[in-house]
Parts: structure tokens; sequence; C-alpha cells
């Protein structure tokens, strides 16, 4: 088992790996729009989602994954009413991969968070 980590205070605080990678799989945790280089974190849902994607791509990367080994996506948005911004940024970013998700609509722990994106990566 190989553990990784981007170095977000929330991990060490919290005793999480931001991945876990066994065998062929790649369990990347739930991933917020922070800029964890800078702890900054854009307003709006897009860029946020942008930010998510930049940091499970480096993630997925290290583990020795592609973007296009995602099987499982799960989003959490705390507001419905965000989808429609949110949406093209998932549509660039996994449209042609086409993984199995699941949407939430919940709140998350700090209030400049939009979205939360967690996925499952296999390679055979």
């Amino acid at each position: 088992m190989k553990q990784i980590s981007t170095g977000s205070p929330f991990e060490a605080a919290m005793g999480y790996s931001r991945a876990v990678v066994k065998g062929g799989w790649c369990f990347v945790s739930g991933v917020t729009g922070y800029d964890y280089k800078t702890m900054t974190m854009p307003e709006g849902i897009a860029a946020q989602a942008e930010n998510c994607f930049d940091t499970i791509d480096g993630v997925l990367a290290e583990a020795g994954f592609r973007q296009e080994d995602i099987v499982r996506v799960q989003y959490t948005v705390v507001d419905a009413a965000l989808v429609p911004e949110l949406t093209p940024v998932l549509g660039r970013h996994l449209g042609a991969i086409r993984p199995a998700a699941t949407m939430v609509i919940a709140g998350l722990i700090r209030p400049e968070m939009l979205v939360e994106i967690e996925v499952t990566a296999y390679k055979g």
C-alpha cells in the first residue's frame, strides 16, 4: 500500500491521506478547490472544480495513474443552484471517460468550499 499526501494541513489535522494506492486501485480522498501550494480558494464553483481536477490529476500522476483510469466519482455540491455552472467543467474533464458518478447536495466543512470531488481509479 502506498499513501500520497499533497501537504494540505487538513490531511495531518484530520488523519487521512490524499490518496491510497493498493493493487491496481487508487482511492483519492475528497478534494476541494484550494490551491494547496498557496492555500487560496477561488470564489466560483467552476474555478474551484478546476483546482480540484488539477489536484486530482497531480495525485493520480504521482500514483502512476491517469485521469482516463477514473472509474468512479462523487461530487458534493453545497447548492443545487450551482450545478449548471459546474457541469461544463465536469464535462471537459470526464466527458470522454464517463465514470460511474454520484452527486450529493450537502454542506462542506468551510463556508468558502462550494464543491468537493472524490475519485477512484483502476488500472488492471
